[in-house]
């Protein structure tokens, strides 16, 4: 048995969120896109919340488009997407970076937050983040 958090739908803010745990499968692509786009949408939440950890690296280099690629997926099936965690170095590496991530976060699809209480936080102003409520 392992001491790691399951992935759990939960409600933060009236929204349905699938919060993932921070050891599965990495969001690397179109295809653990749709894999989690598969199991959120099942379990009917509105939000999906990677651990920052799940992303791979070639997730925070732009220029290989695998950030544009899984967030494109989630946009078509209306699922916004939130990397929890700390993207310091990330971003303080790669100006491109810090922009696409200021640029994401004003808007209701991508947000990069440094915790699920920062994302339920934004999830307050429906109108802002464009959440479907439970």
């Amino acid at each position: 048995m392992t001491d790691e958090p399951a992935d759990e739908l939960r409600e933060l803010a009236g929204v349905a969120v699938w919060v993932c745990s921070p050891d599965g499968p990495p969001l690397d692509g179109e295809r653990a896109a749709l894999d989690l786009i598969g199991e959120a949408g099942y379990r009917g939440a509105a939000w999906v919340a990677v651990p920052a950890a799940r992303c791979g690296a070639d997730f925070f280099r732009l220029r290989t488009r695998v950030a544009g690629e899984v967030v494109q997926k989630f946009a078509n099936y209306r699922l916004g997407l939130a990397i929890v965690g700390d993207i310091t170095a990330q971003t303080a590496a790669s100006t491109a970076l810090a922009d696409f991530v200021r640029e994401s976060d004003r808007g209701g699809q991508l947000w990069f937050v440094r915790d699920t209480a920062a994302l339920e936080a934004r999830l307050v102003a429906p109108q802002r983040a464009g959440a479907r409520r439970v």
